[in-house]
């Protein structure tokens, strides 16, 4: 139950970050909510199709070397031009603007990344706070 709450609240959280760049740009809540249901809807897509590439890519960087913090910050490169591509994809398909679609691919991403971090510890402590409380309720 947890873990489809806390995957509820980060498309919610991920939805309002494109939400709330967008408005901020352009001044148009309408292109707001155009990026706030676009711009996830690609990334979830997109998403499954980078993992199962990289897990491929993983097992042939394993049988080249062993070093999983490479392939591990290659993926995360890797996913972060994801989003970068769809976050400009996105606003320069609604707008039809090159500036505004480069200014998406920037701060869209970049606040994800700062962002979604918090919002995964908060869900952890829930997590574990959770796990804890049964066992306070035991009797002794």
């Amino acid at each position: 139950m947890v873990t489809a709450a806390k995957t509820f609240s980060q498309v919610v959280t991920h939805m309002s970050i494109a939400f709330t760049v967008t408005w901020a740009m352009t001044g148009s809540a309408a292109l707001g909510g155009v990026a706030a249901l676009l711009e996830p809807l690609v990334n979830v897509a997109l998403l499954p199709l980078h993992e199962h590439g990289w897990k491929r890519l993983r097992a042939a960087i394993a049988a080249l070397q062993d070093n999983a913090r490479t392939a591990l910050l290659a993926e995360r490169l890797s996913q972060t031009a994801l989003h970068t591509v769809v976050a400009f994809g996105v606003m320069y398909a609604a707008s039809g603007s090159l500036a505004l679609g480069g200014m998406a691919a920037l701060l869209e991403p970049v606040i994800n990344v700062l962002v979604l971090p918090y919002h995964d510890r908060a869900w952890e402590r829930l997590r574990a706070r959770k796990a804890r409380t049964p066992a306070q309720l035991q009797p002794a």
